[in-house]
Order: C-alpha cells, then sequence, then structure tokens
C-alpha cells in the first residue's frame, strides 16, 4: 500500500507548500500531489499556485517523494510542450514525476483563459491523443504524431526524463475513459466522488483491460479520498462533522460511510477495506488548517501498519 498527500496549494503561500512538502518527504509518504487548475476551486477569485510550477519548485527541495497532478487536462497546454515540462521536472527530481491526466471539467477557467473546452467526447479523444504523444515525445529520439486536436512533427524532446515518467489517468467514466486507462496508464484514479463505488469501478476497468488484451494487474488503482484522523474516536466524530460541511458533496461525499476517518485503528481498518477492493495507493488530503498536524498522526500510528 502506497501513501501519496495532497499539497497546499489554493488560498497558501508557497512557503506554505514548501513547509507541507518537506515535511511530507520527511514522514514518509510515498507522492506528494496538486490539483491542475487555473482558478481556485470552487470560487475563481481564490488565489491558487500554478501545478507545475509549483511541482518543479517542490522536486528542488524535496528527495524521495514522487510528484504528481490530480489531474492535467488537454487543452490548458499543448501536449508536446506539457511533455517538455515534465521531462523538466523529472530531472530536477531525480526521476520522480508521475503525469496525472483527466479529461478536466471547469469550463469558466478555460473560456476565461482563452483555451478550447469542447464536448466531454471530444476532450476524452483530446486526453487520448495527450497520452500518445507525451510517451512518443519521453521514448523516441523525434516523435510524429497526427491525432485530430494534436500534432507534433520530428519532436525532439531532450534532455528526455530520468525514468519514463508513469501516467496516471483519472475520472470515473466506465467506457471511454477507462478505455484510455486500459490503454495508457500505469495508475488508475478513482475519484472522491465515487469513492463508494471503488468496487463496481475496478470491476469496470478490469472489463476494459479484458476486452482490449491490456494486462489488469500492471494498472495500480489509485483513491482520492479525504481522510480525517484524530487521536480518540470523539475527537475524530467532531472533525468529520466540521470537515462534511466544508468539503460537501464532492471530496466529502459519504465520507461517515464510505471514507476513511476515525482514530488511527478505526483508520487501518477502512483503508484494509479499501485494498481488499483492489486499491493499492491513496491520494489523501489531509483534513486540517495545517495539514502537517494530521499527517504526523498518520504516518506515526498508521503507516507502520503498511510497511512491513
Amino acid at each position: 500500500m502506497r501513501f501519496g498527500v495532497t499539497l497546499p496549494q489554493i488560498k497558501r503561500s508557497w512557503a506554505e507548500a514548501r513547509a507541507a512538502a518537506v515535511e511530507f518527504d520527511r514522514l514518509g509518504y510515498d507522492s506528494v500531489w496538486v490539483c491542475d487548475h487555473v482558478y481556485g476551486v470552487p470560487a475563481p477569485n481564490l488565489p491558487i499556485l500554478e501545478a507545475w510550477s509549483e511541482l518543479a519548485a517542490v522536486a528542488a527541495v524535496t528527495e524521495r517523494v514522487e510528484l504528481g497532478t490530480l489531474v492535467t487536462p488537454p487543452f490548458f497546454r499543448n501536449p508536446a510542450v506539457l511533455a517538455k515540462q515534465i521531462a523538466t521536472v523529472d530531472q530536477i527530481s531525480g526521476g520522480r514525476a508521475i503525469a496525472g491526466l483527466g479529461a478536466g471539467w471547469n469550463a469558466p477557467e478555460f473560456e476565461a483563459y482563452g483555451c478550447a473546452f469542447p464536448s466531454l467526447g471530444e476532450r476524452m479523444r483530446a486526453l487520448d491523443e495527450t497520452c500518445e504523444i507525451l510517451r512518443r515525445m519521453w521514448t523516441e529520439e523525434r516523435a510524429t504524431f497526427e491525432g485530430k486536436h494534436f500534432s507534433v512533427r520530428g519532436a525532439y524532446c531532450e534532455p528526455k526524463p530520468v525514468r519514463r515518467p508513469p501516467i496516471l489517468v483519472g475520472g470515473g467514466g466506465e467506457r471511454v475513459l477507462m478505455g484510455i486507462a486500459a490503454r495508457h496508464a500505469d495508475l488508475w484514479n478513482n475519484l472522491a466522488v465515487f469513492q463508494g463505488q471503488l468496487a463496481k469501478k475496478v470491476e469496470a476497468l478490469r472489463r476494459r483491460c479484458d476486452e482490449l488484451r491490456r494486462d489488469f494487474a500492471e494498472i495500480e488503482v489509485s483513491q482520492q479520498c479525504v481522510v480525517v484522523i484524530a487521536p480518540d474516536a470523539a475527537a475524530a466524530k467532531e472533525a468529520l462533522a466540521r470537515a462534511e460541511k466544508i468539503y460537501g458533496g464532492h471530496m466529502g461525499a459519504a465520507i461517515a460511510e464510505h471514507g476513511i476517518w476515525g482514530e488511527p485503528a478505526r483508520v487501518i481498518e477502512r483503508i484494509e477495506a479499501h485494498r481488499a477492493l483492489g486499491c493499492t495507493k491513496l491520494v489523501i488530503e489531509f483534513f486540517g488548517r495545517d495539514t502537517r498536524e494530521p499527517a504526523r498522526l498518520f504516518a506515526e500510528k498508521v503507516l507502520p501498519a503498511f510497511r512491513s
């Protein structure tokens, strides 16, 4: 079981993000993550650090953790330029970049920045093309690809990444999205809003892999989630009530029923329940103003149960 943690990014300073990244690295987490939006969520005027710029800086101040986005959509960046950006982050970090990709959903930020935001079907096609271009840019001396939305013609990407960055595809669509994951992904991430449907989503991905003759075991299953942890059950219940009000129906969807919350022993039980469904990676947003505090409790009391 591997554990990633989201970094401070919305309404947070670089100093806060840096301090958290260094601490998560020290505590033994496996990866750190940022969202890829140019508008703060849920309000467009909320300050937010740009994703790959933040990760480049984090790469320079950390030593162990992998670095990824949850998730980068098509149309924010030309995919060949994105390949170059990620290769550079991988060089800075010594081979720790993860390319987290998805279809995008927040139309106003695309429209305000002058980026295309076509139909979901076309965004899926663009996502498929992006995956193909990234892989070619990182593995071929000169990449050529002609797609509907994106093309590259004899493009160099030098220096190459230290390692070929793993591609994560995030989303819950059981046909088209999971077909893209089956063709291209090293990791598939289940959105927090679908956490209660994890078993169903894993089975859907397995079916798509069978249909496309991809070995399902080659794809790591990841779950985006809020984790509410406190030293004892009473404090955990109080924190859960606050978390449900703050997160609402997206990240906070059915935390009490399907999520990971409680005192350390209960948190371990809930993680084991996810592992039993085939999930071997969590991308955690710890609940708390300073997320280093719950992260320390989790690292002390929960991580050892999964580090045998």
